[in-house]
């Protein structure tokens, strides 16, 4: 047996805590310096639309928003911080909790923040009440796996109360017994009735639901190493229980994996993309539009936040792309807002999205820790 296989079945969290007390001393210094205010100038979007800043969070990721206005931003950093961002004038920014493992997931629901880690969620009661100081919370369900690999969650409470909570895959590709592995599980607001929803997805970092049709769509990252153009990242829409979407055995329009195509389970009927995506745009946060501050062709319609390649010769992604969809499907994709990146260097990296009541747009951006909010007006 190797020294890495002796290794406690833990490991993963050692060495996160290892790095996160090294890291304490820079993370004070880097959080208490007023970050620079992002060049909005280089950003493009369509006539009519405005972008500014709407808050600086250092590493904002998933962003949730209570009954009351407040918003609740996770992140994945190394201090392991959760902010919440008040409605009111100026927006307020508070460090509600710190320490937790890379607590990229929040939820809101019936007065309680709901925090995912990377095993396990905890809900913090009357969490708007408790801004400054926020009780300890509680652990509803910490079975999840401890793989930091694609190990980082991201929570959100669908239309049939349930809380929604993928599980990713351990590696680049491969195949695990543990079924929990490339899915989309949910469970009671309790934590308990934990079940497989979906599986064959190899990392959703993004979810929601058609305001008409009460749908489940998400987007999943492909894997890695096929080349510049391969596979293609995915929207995808799972309307019911017990769909399989293709991951490790196919992946775009039911094209077979290289190395697993041909080791497929007989018998699974894998299901194809909505839409498929730029290969390796990195496809995050989805939301379809239900405001109305923005024109008629909007509502309705899907935007996806584009974390930006890491591996690709000539990046792409660093945007917000615009999916239009008739009858269910994708009828065309194309940038929203691009900018982010110049001269193939990336100043900001957008995350997630969610609509105001208002009906404008926030989008949360880890590289440069920032929320924005997107407006449109006519005149």
């Amino acid at each position: 047996m190797s020294l890495f296989e002796r290794l406690p079945k833990r490991w993963p969290i050692l060495v996160y805590t290892l790095c996160l007390l090294a890291a304490i001393p820079l993370v004070y210094v880097s959080c208490s310096a007023e970050p620079a205010k992002p060049d909005l100038s280089t950003l493009h979007l369509p006539p009519g639309f405005k972008i500014e800043l709407y808050a600086s969070i250092p590493g904002a990721r998933s962003m949730c928003l209570s009954d009351d206005g407040t918003l609740f931003v996770g992140t994945k950093d190394s201090a392991g911080n959760v902010y919440a961002v008040d409605g009111g004038a100026g927006h307020k920014v508070h460090q509600i909790l710190s320490g937790l493992i890379l607590p990229n997931g929040v939820a809101y629901h019936n007065g309680s923040l709901y925090v995912g880690e990377l095993f396990k969620v905890t809900r913090y009661d009357n969490a708007e009440k408790h801004l400054d100081d926020m009780p300890t919370g509680v652990v509803i369900n910490d079975t999840f796996p401890h793989d930091t690999h694609h190990g980082w969650k991201y929570i959100r409470f669908g239309p049939d109360g349930k809380l929604y909570i993928p599980v990713g895959a351990p590696c680049n590709v491969c195949v695990k017994e543990d079924q929990r592995y490339a899915s989309l599980m949910r469970m009671d607001a309790d934590g308990k009735n934990l079940e497989t929803y979906a599986s064959g997805i190899r990392n959703t970092v993004g979810f929601d639901w058609n305001p008409d049709t009460k749908e489940l769509w998400f987007t999943d990252n492909g894997r890695d190493w096929l080349g510049d153009d391969l596979p293609p990242d995915e929207l995808n829409c799972a309307p019911k229980k017990g769909m399989n979407f293709g991951f490790p055995y196919r992946y775009g329009n039911n094209v077979k994996d290289p190395q697993f195509g041909d080791k497929a389970p007989a018998n699974v009927e894998f299901t194809p993309p909505r839409q498929c995506l730029g290969a390796h745009v990195a496809s995050l946060g989805v939301r379809f539009y239900n405001g109305k501050m923005f024109p008629p062709e909007y509502r309705g319609q899907v935007f996806i936040a584009e974390h930006g390649s890491w591996n690709r010769s000539v990046p792409i992604g660093y945007r917000i792309s615009h999916v239009k969809l008739k009858d269910g499907k994708g009828v065309s994709y194309e940038p929203f807002i691009d900018g982010w990146l110049q001269n193939g260097s990336a100043w900001g990296r957008p995350v997630d999205l969610c609509v105001m009541p208002d009906g404008s747009l926030l989008i949360s951006d880890d590289h440069h820790g920032a929320i924005y909010r997107v407006t449109y007006s006519a005149k």
